[in-house]
């Protein structure tokens, strides 16, 4: 069982790396020898290549043959209060064109989304409904998810009953038993089981994105967990099982906590504190899994990025920092799937500890020695 989970990891270290150190970045000026009569090549905007693919977008493209591109254009579901429902495919709006009205704004405060102008002249956003990249990529990660966990069922039900399993179900077993074992039951305590239908969608659910955000061709390359929307979502339905199931000696310790009468009344300092503390847990998860896998996600794009700035710097240079470039991006590849499986594991380990917080135990006071 350890060696077909060795193997697996392997491969999706080597597939990751791999593709990682060829992922889409600008073309090298010297891949081709411009004529003197062309004009100079572009400088390189390493900010806006590496917002570009950390952001999400309304196409997802998928590699250059020569000058042409290879994009899957998304469909753009739109719903403006003067005109309705608009449904078209996103090359409508492909290069700054405009559609119907609509164009997807290149500055301002709406920068990547889709606008439109009303009758005063003013740039507003109609209700968007799109089938975005990240909304795609969670779709397909939802795809992976069911193929791998159904697979594994069924090849549960074909095996003896006291078989042990082997290959890829007994390496799936094994990361579920490890979840709730060391994880999930610790955490909570004995009600642990009422809890691990969810914590474990949402580990295999971070780690699984999380891996397949790694890899630049489709259908990976989407910063799906490094997308504030997926994290807060999560982080919601980390709060809802917290204050939904949470017993009543959790709600006394947030509304009338066992602190000194004057902390509590005629003003609730202690309740506000501990209310607040409510609010601050899914905020804590949703920053932290977001903030951790985008600066991953930056940091490699950057190696990749520093290649093409230092050719001005000549060809001494240029062959230096490709050659640090590519060393440091296979570091920070290997890095970044530990760190898959690490945010996937404090995401889940913290998600527990709260819902265990929430249901403590009624705290009996010690009899006095007579």
């Amino acid at each position: 069982m350890n060696r077909t989970l060795n193997k697996i990891l392997l491969l999706t270290a080597l597939w990751a790396i791999c593709t990682n150190i060829f992922a889409e970045c600008p073309p090298s000026p010297h891949d081709s020898q411009p004529s003197p009569s062309s004009p100079p090549s572009p400088e390189i905007n390493a900010k806006e290549i590496i917002l570009e693919h950390i952001q999400d977008s309304y196409w997802w493209h998928i590699t250059n043959i020569g000058e042409r591109e290879i994009v899957i254009h998304l469909p753009v579901i739109v719903y403006s209060t003067t005109r309705g429902f608009h449904v078209f495919s996103s090359s409508r709006i492909e290069h700054a064109r405009s559609y119907e009205g609509f164009r997807i704004a290149e500055e301002g405060d709406n920068a990547g989304k889709i606008v439109e102008t009303n009758g005063n002249g003013e740039e507003v956003r109609p209700v968007d409904l799109s089938l975005t990249k990240t909304a795609l990529a969670l779709v397909v990660s939802a795809l992976v998810m069911l193929a791998i966990f159904l697979s594994v069922a069924r090849r549960y039900g074909r095996r003896p009953k006291y078989a042990v399993p082997s290959g890829f179900a007994g390496a799936v077993e094994m990361m579920v038993m490890s979840v709730e074992d060391d994880i999930i039951r610790k955490s909570i305590g004995k009600d642990y089981a009422r809890y691990s239908p969810y914590l474990l969608t949402a580990f295999f659910f971070i780690f699984i994105n999380n891996l397949m955000g790694l890899l630049p061709v489709f259908p990976g390359g989407a910063n799906v967990t490094g997308n504030i929307a997926v994290t807060l979502v999560l982080a919601l339905c980390t709060m809802a099982a917290i204050n939904l199931f949470g017993n009543r000696e959790y709600w006394k310790e947030i509304f009338w906590p066992d602190v000194p009468l004057w902390m509590k009344f005629p003003i609730p300092l202690m309740p506000v504190i501990e209310f607040f503390g409510v609010l601050s847990k899914p905020f804590a998860l949703a920053i932290r899994l977001f903030a951790n896998i985008t600066a991953g996600h930056a940091v490699i794009l950057s190696f990749a990025c520093t290649i093409f700035v230092t050719v001005k710097m000549g060809a001494a240079v240029n062959a230096g920092m490709t050659v640090l470039s590519v060393l440091l991006m296979v570091m920070m590849s290997f890095l970044e799937i530990l760190v898959a499986y690490i945010q996937a594991y404090v995401f889940t380990m913290l998600s527990s500890v709260f819902i265990g917080l929430s249901r403590p135990e009624h705290a009996h006071k010690p009899d006095k020695i007579k």
